[in-house]
C-alpha cells in the first residue's frame, strides 16, 4: 500500500535524536531518506548516529533510523561538499540540525542549495533559531525547559525543579514542530512551486507547548502564575495525582472535570468528598487543608486494592484513571499492543526483535516499517552510482576519505 509521502526524497544532517526522529516520522510514511553522515573516526558521534555494521543488535533496535539509508560524507572536504550539492539538486526536503552558520561552512546552506534546487525545502532544527541574541549559545533539552519557564513547573515545592526525560524540548519540541513545518512547506510549494527555509528553534517549540496551557493562559489575562509543587498539576489536589496501591504500585487519577472527581467519589462511596473537585482557581492556586484531606483519604482507601483491581474497577466507573508503568510493562499492556504500537520484527542477523509502532493511523496512506536501521555508510556506494559517480571515482573518494 502506498504511504502518505511516497515520492518525497529528503536529505538528513543530523547529529542528535531530534532531528533523527523528525525524518523517520516522514519516512514512516514513505518519505526515501537518505541519512548523511561523517565517515567513521572514532569520536562519539551522536545520539542519533548510525551504529557501525558489526552492531547488529543496535541496528535492530534503532528506532528513529528505519526506513532510511546511510551514506557517509566528509563534508570538510570540498569533494564531499560538491557531492552534497549533487544530491541536492533532486531531493525535496533537506533537514539539518547543526548551529546556525555551520552548513554555510560546510557548503550546504539554504542560499546555496536553493539556488540548485528552488523547490528544496530546507529544515533547520537548532537551539535558538537562525537569529537573536542567543542563536550561537550551545544547549540541550534542560536548558531550554529552564529558559522557556518550564523546568520551573516540575517537582515539589521546595528544592530544586525535578527533570523531566529529554521528551519535551527535543521531541515534543524541535522534532514534531519540525514534521509541522516540513509539511507546511510541502503544501504551499504544491501551490506556489517554490520551496522555502523553515527555522525550527528548540526554545520556542517549548515556549509555544506551555503557552498552550491554561497556567499561561491565565497569566496573559491577570498576571497569575502557579509555583512549581501548586496549582492543578502540582500533584497536590487529590483529583489529579499518584497513589501507591496494596501491592506497592502505583496509579495516576486525572479527574480534572467535576462529574468525572463524583464518579469517583460515587465509586468508593465517599459523597463526603465531592467538594474536593476542581475549582476555578485551582490552576494557579495551592492545595489547602480541604485539598490534603482528600488526598490523604484516597491514599489510604487505594492501600486496600492492587494496582490491577482498582485501574479494572475505576475504569468501568468513567474515572480516569491510569497504571504507573515501567518501560517493559508499557510494550506488555494489552491496549498497547492493540494499536500496534509494540511492533515484533525479524531481524535477519539479530532475529525478533520489538520496536515501537507508527503512532499517527492513517486509512488510506498508513506508515509502515520497511526497513530496519541502516549500518553506517551502507548505501554509500549505491548513491553515488545513482548520481553517475564511476567505479573508479567512488575509490578515489573513498582513498581520500571523502567518503
Amino acid at each position: 500500500m502506498a504511504g502518505a509521502l511516497d515520492g518525497i526524497k529528503i536529505l538528513e544532517l543530523t547529529r542528535v535524536g531530534p532531528g533523527a526522529f523528525c525524518t523517520m516520522m516522514l519516512a514512516d510514511m514513505g518519505a526515501e531518506v537518505l541519512k548523511i553522515e561523517p565517515p567513521p573516526s572514532g569520536k562519539l558521534a551522536g545520539s542519533g548516529a548510525s551504529p557501525q555494521p558489526e552492531e547488529a543488535h543496535k541496528l535492530a533496535t534503532s528506532f528513529t533510523n528505519r526506513n532510511k539509508k546511510s551514506l557517509t560524507l566528509n563534508l570538510k572536504d570540498p569533494a564531499g561538499q560538491a557531492v552534497l550539492q549533487d544530491l541536492a539538486k533532486s531531493y525535496d526536503v533537506l533537514v539539518e540540525g547543526f548551529r546556525p552558520g555551520v552548513m554555510t561552512r560546510l557548503g550546504g546552506d539554504y542560499q546555496t542549495l536553493s539556488k540548485l534546487n528552488p523547490r528544496l525545502v530546507y529544515c533547520s532544527l537548532s537551539g535558538f533559531g537562525q537569529d537573536g541574541p542567543y542563536r550561537d549559545y550551545p544547549a540541550h533539552d534542560l536548558n531550554y525547559l529552564s529558559l522557556a519557564g518550564v523546568a520551573n513547573l516540575i517537582g515539589p515545592t521546595e528544592g530544586p525543579p525535578a527533570i523531566p526525560l529529554n521528551i519535551i524540548a527535543d521531541y515534543a519540541g524541535a522534532s514534531m514542530h519540525g514534521v509541522t513545518g516540513i509539511m507546511f512547506a510541502l503544501f504551499a510549494r504544491e501551490r506556489t512551486g517554490k520551496g522555502q527555509f523553515v527555522d525550527v528553534s528548540y526554545l520556542d517549540t517549548t515556549i509555544s507547548l506551555l503557552a498552550a496551557t491554561p497556567n499561561v493562559r491565565d497569566y496573559f489575562a491577570d498576571g497569575v502564575m502557579p509555583g512549581r509543587g501548586k496549582g492543578v498539576f502540582g500533584g497536590g489536589h487529590a483529583y489529579y495525582s499518584f497513589y501507591e496501591t496494596k501491592d506497592h504500585k502505583m496509579i495516576t487519577i486525572g479527574c480534572t472535570e467535576p462529574w468525572l472527581w463524583e464518579n469517583l467519589c460515587d465509586a468508593i462511596h465517599r459523597p463526603d468528598l465531592k467538594d474536593c473537585g476542581m475549582k476555578a482557581g485551582d490552576f494557579s492556586g495551592p492545595a489547602n487543608e480541604r485539598h490534603a484531606h482528600a488526598r490523604a483519604e484516597l491514599q489510604k482507601i487505594f492501600l486496600t486494592k492492587t494496582r490491577e483491581e482498582w485501574f479494572d474497577f475505576l475504569a468501568k466507573a468513567d474515572v480516569c484513571v491510569g497504571k504507573v508503568y515501567d518501560v517493559p510493562e508499557v510494550f506488555q499492556d494489552p491496549q498497547v499492543r492493540h494499536r500496534q504500537m509494540a511492533v515484533e520484527l525479524e531481524h535477519p542477523v539479530a532475529w525478533k526483535v520489538t520496536q515501537a509502532g507508527v503512532a499517527v493511523k492513517l486509512s488510506e496512506t498508513p506508515g509502515s516499517i520497511r526497513a530496519f536501521a541502516p549500518s553506517l555508510g551502507q548505501h554509500t556506494e549505491e548513491i553515488l552510482r545513482g548520481l553517475g559517480y564511476s567505479g573508479a571515482k567512488i575509490a578515489e573518494l573513498r582513498e581520500k576519505s571523502v567518503v
